[in-house]
């Protein structure tokens, strides 16, 4: 739930610096059976020392392609985001692709993740850009934007919540929540997927962790909703100024009446061990409600729909539950929910394969060009629910940021992936896979909807 290197299962960046995902152009899939992306591009391979590549719509909706055009002339890569990217749209940075170096990279501590540097750059880049107000300390000070020594401590703080052991003592809440939710599905029409069940779930229990009370619950789904739907970057900025005023407010509750969760006890690291600034406080609390819905989301509905679209996948897991927990980490390999891990910059100059990368610069981990690698990984493009799980996939990142709610992330998505194996073994997509669009953002890679048909028992 915490975006690897920022998922990652999180922390989307694009969610937690309250990036706002924007629809554009349409969505290009490779068919079921394809094996290789397809090539949108026309023009030569990118000499290192020409202009930065100039990324597009395309590139949102099949990164894959350009991983793909790119490789071959090595691992790092001079770009331009694509101009509708919220926060980065049109910066120059610099692309590492491919499993080794990104490996290499994530845990390479010359790229910072502290927020003081993003914003610094963002600031010579763009002066008079508001594209800053998503790295706001209000919001951004938490251990995914930050370097040791800041980040271990704040890391520390939080990891208790999110070891194995603590994960499976809330398994039982996580299956309650799934079944209500599964309950309420029906197999009349069309529903959409994400709408009805992969958004609520990890919602709920992210609402769980933080001792958010049931009543208040409704209040989170329609502020996550605005974050993620893209209809309206007003509503999106609205969103994100509440949720900070209500967790404003339910700290100072915690403050007055303690319970027994992960809130109350950061309130504790702030108040009575002076751990945590109030401003880390805060930041920290938005870092666990938005990462905590975001990566499960997008694992839940990438997942579904290969399988959808390779039912035979789809057949086996039926037939055999002992498959689900390797099909997971094949779903988080194939479409990870995060593409890419939050943006990072070099603190020295540094060199990465044979291209030297200069101090201050940008750079982007294309998470999903490493998981799709041909040298690490057999028909790394095709759905094998089989495939052995000793790959190695860096969906959860690597190094210092990997991602602290991973076990947590795994119950949730095994345990929904069962429920709807149980509730609808012929569940099947119901919108053609070419009008399907993805959302516009730098780290998410994540669907706007998925329509299925239930078709219960």
């Amino acid at each position: 739930m915490f975006a690897p290197g920022a998922a990652g299962v999180a922390a989307p960046d694009a969610a937690v610096n309250a990036e706002r995902p924007e629809a554009h152009g349409t969505a290009v899939l490779p068919p079921r059976s394809a094996r290789e992306p397809n090539n949108i591009f026309e023009e030569a391979p990118m000499d290192q020392d020409s202009s930065p590549l100039e990324l597009d719509d395309a590139f949102v909706q099949d990164p894959y392609a350009v991983y793909a055009k790119l490789a071959p002339e090595g691992s790092v890569h001079r770009v331009r985001m694509p101009p509708g990217v919220p926060v980065c749209g049109g910066l120059p940075v610099w692309l590492i692709i491919g499993y080794e170096a990104v490996r290499s990279a994530l845990a390479d501590p010359r790229l910072s993740t502290d927020l003081n540097r993003m914003d610094g750059l963002f600031a010579q880049n763009e002066p008079d850009n508001n594209r800053r107000a998503g790295f706001s300390p209000a919001i951004a000070s938490h251990m995914l934007n930050s370097d040791p020594p800041d980040h271990t401590r704040m890391r520390k703080l939080v990891s208790k919540a999110f070891t194995s052991r603590a994960v499976e003592a809330l398994r039982p809440e996580i299956e309650r929540i799934t079944g209500e939710l599964i309950d309420t599905l029906t197999d009349d029409g069309t529903v959409d997927l994400l709408d009805d069940f992969a958004f609520p779930l990890p919602i709920r229990v992210i609402c769980l962790l933080l001792g958010v009370p049931v009543e208040e619950q409704e209040n989170f789904k329609s502020w996550s909703k605005a974050l993620v739907s893209g209809d309206s970057p007003e509503a999106a900025a609205a969103a994100t100024t509440e949720v900070v005023a209500y967790l404003g407010q339910l700290i100072e509750r915690k403050r007055r009446e303690p319970t027994d969760d992960i809130l109350t006890a950061l309130v504790a690291a702030h108040d009575d061990d002076h751990q945590l600034t109030e401003t880390e406080l805060v930041s920290t609390a938005y870092l666990l409600f938005v990462a905590g819905f975001e990566t499960t989301l997008n694992a839940l509905g990438n997942g579904t729909l290969h399988l959808m679209r390779n039912l035979d996948q789809w057949e086996a897991l039926r037939e055999d539950r002992s498959l689900l927990p390797g099909a997971v980490e094949e779903f988080l390999r194939l479409e990870s929910p995060l593409k890419h891990a939050s943006f990072r910059c070099a603190t020295e100059s540094l060199t990465i394969g044979d291209v030297e990368i200069p101090a201050g610069d940008f750079v982007l981990l294309a998470i999903a060009s490493a998981n799709r690698d041909p040298q690490r990984f057999d028909e790394p493009h095709a759905l094998d629910v089989r495939r052995p799980t000793d790959g190695g996939h860096l969906a959860f990142g690597h190094g210092i940021h990997h991602c602290l709610g991973a076990p947590l992330a795994r119950v949730e998505v095994r345990v929904a992936f069962g429920a709807l194996l149980d509730a609808f073994p012929a569940m099947r997509l119901a919108a053609d896979p070419e009008e399907l669009r993805w959302r516009t953002s730098t780290i998410i890679r994540g669907l706007h909807s998925l329509p299925v048909r239930l078709n219960r028992r």
